[in-house]
């Protein structure tokens, strides 16, 4: 921005932006329960197709990529569900995790509480936020990296629930080691996981189904009642929806923060990313509201149904624009593009990392 703004500046261009949408914070169930019940049936019914059509065919290829896009939405409202207060969608919880969570063996525990402090002040960019890299900082080779370790996630929660939590049953004393080194859906494998008020409280029962559906798929294969090539068509399901979430995950921030200090709100908006692109295309990468991430980090317990039309708000209401349309990108290879350039350069200095709009 060329025009400097003072703190108490930044302070009204925040409370102006909140007056705009100050209405759009109520979840609609009617929205919540077809959306994510629809996807759910489809991607399991194309998941299905996919492990009965014939190998390599196009018909396999096209039942794929349906299980995988429409089993990827409905994996991602775990992330509403961090955000989501208690009662406000009665059942949701329950039947995400028997539906999708426990089926593909990431339980709502496991990102509950995990992102909270992602977007809690003082902890964004810091140690205790599992959700963010300085990518920008490291080598390009760090996001190939990342993105490549998704191959492995599947094997990694196979592990965690067949072998790790009977060990913690039988070896009490492991339990706290499995938390807090084992339990969180996070970026940065240095993360350590504590207990907290926000950690989702029926994490046991959810454990437990994750252990039974992973042994019951075992003993299913063993006897040949399913099909090697069944798990096969999961695990690619599997890797798929790692991978494109971890594209998403890449264009979600800048990462540009150095993790020395806290951020304001502000600065935590401007390290993060919008990209409102087409519905259709840019829905499939980043579903359930997740194209508008920096509009998220000003108001994150807006529903995702209703980040759009306060992008489109914001954009029409407020007096100056300027502060909010830095943190947008037109689509994702220009997000991809900028945090390349970064990265290639190994960021940018830490003080201009660290501007907030009255000093850009």
């Amino acid at each position: 921005m060329s025009e400097t703004m003072n703190e108490a500046q930044e302070k009204a261009a925040l409370t102006e932006a909140r007056a705009l949408v100050r209405d759009l914070f109520q979840p609609r169930a009617a929205i919540y329960w077809p959306d994510f019940l629809f996807h759910t049936a489809l991607g399991w019914a194309a998941l299905i197709a996919s492990m009965m059509l014939p190998s390599w065919s196009w018909q396999q290829l096209v039942a794929y990529f349906v299980a995988l896009f429409a089993l990827y939405r409905a994996v991602i409202f775990i992330h509403e569900l961090s955000h989501l207060r208690p009662g406000a969608l009665p059942g949701f919880r329950l039947w995400w995790n028997l539906l999708c969570g426990c089926p593909l063996l990431v339980p709502s525990f496991t990102y509950s509480g995990v992102h909270n402090h992602h977007h809690k002040l003082g902890a964004y960019g810091r140690e205790e936020d599992g959700e963010y890299l300085p990518f920008a900082r490291l080598a390009p080779m760090a996001s190939i990296g990342f993105l490549l370790s998704g191959i492995l996630t599947p094997v990694a929660v196979v592990v965690r629930f067949m072998v790790l939590t009977p060990l913690c049953w039988l070896i009490p004393p492991l339990r706290p080691v499995v938390w807090r080194h084992f339990s969180s859906l996070s970026i940065d494998f240095r993360y350590r996981r504590e207990v907290s008020n926000r950690d989702d409280r029926h994490w046991r029962w959810q454990e437990f189904a994750c252990f039974i559906w992973s042994v019951a798929i075992a003993a299913g294969l063993y006897t040949g009642l399913i099909p090697w090539r069944a798990l096969l068509m999961w695990a690619l399901v599997m890797i798929g929806v790692f991978l494109v979430n971890g594209v998403r995950t890449l264009v979600a921030h800048r990462y540009r923060y150095p993790g020395h200090e806290a951020l304001s709100m502000m600065q935590q908006f401007q390290d993060s990313v919008d990209v409102p692109g087409q519905l259709f295309i840019t829905g499939l990468w980043a579903p359930v509201g997740l194209r508008y991430h920096a509009t998220h980090h000003l108001f994150p317990s807006m529903p995702y149904h209703n980040l759009g039309k306060a992008h489109r708000r914001l954009l029409s209401g407020l007096g100056d624009t300027r502060w909010y349309t830095v943190a947008r990108e037109h689509h994702l290879f220009a997000a991809l593009s900028s945090l390349w350039r970064d990265a290639r350069r190994r960021g940018v200095p830490a003080e201009d990392s660290m501007r907030s709009p009255r000093q850009a």
